[in-house]
């Protein structure tokens, strides 16, 4: 019986062409997500009560799916940094990138996340006359604040996949 080779094990060849080199996640893209989440988030509010509809409600599930993906950045992010940086471990450079692209993906689907969750709560603060006002407004600063947890996480990642060029080999 043969068995098939380990893609963990194997060497990976550079790609043809010039190589480019990935910047860390500029704050003003981050920034600018965050806001056109916040207007986003802000007008569903008013646009759904416009279309003769409820606003509306936001559930712990999608609140802790958040928490939970903001958690697994964190711990990912920590793994990282003590492997190439305090152990000084090599890691499969296919492995670096699949991390440094999960950090930058993540890093701005939370920044419009937590904008869009914080843009409806703004909606909220204030209305005292709503069927579950105050639960609207809680769930979706939490769900805000783990989206801003999830910049964070990811931002941790990012800088966590950096090496210096002692370690590149220039």
């Amino acid at each position: 019986m043969s068995r098939l080779p380990d893609p963990e094990q194997e060497d990976v060849p550079d790609p043809p062409g010039p190589a480019g080199n990935v910047g860390p996640t500029r704050p003003a893209v981050l920034l600018g997500l965050g806001l056109v989440g916040l207007v986003v988030g802000w007008s569903v509010r008013p646009l759904s009560i416009r279309a003769g509809g409820a606003a509306p409600t936001i559930g712990w599930l999608p609140v802790l799916a958040l928490l939970l993906v903001a958690a697994i950045l964190a711990a990912v992010a920590w793994s990282t940094y003590r492997s190439l940086q305090t152990r000084h471990e090599r890691m499969a450079p296919h492995r670096a990138v699949n991390r440094l692209v999960l950090a930058k993906a993540c890093a701005l689907t939370g920044a419009l996340v937590a904008g869009g969750y914080l843009g409806y709560a703004l909606a909220w603060v204030g209305v005292t006359d709503a069927e579950l006002d105050e639960q609207r407004l809680t769930r979706s600063l939490v769900a805000g604040l783990a989206g801003v947890a999830i910049v964070v996480g990811s931002l941790a990642l990012e800088r966590a996949c950096r090496v210096s060029d002692e370690d590149r080999g220039t």
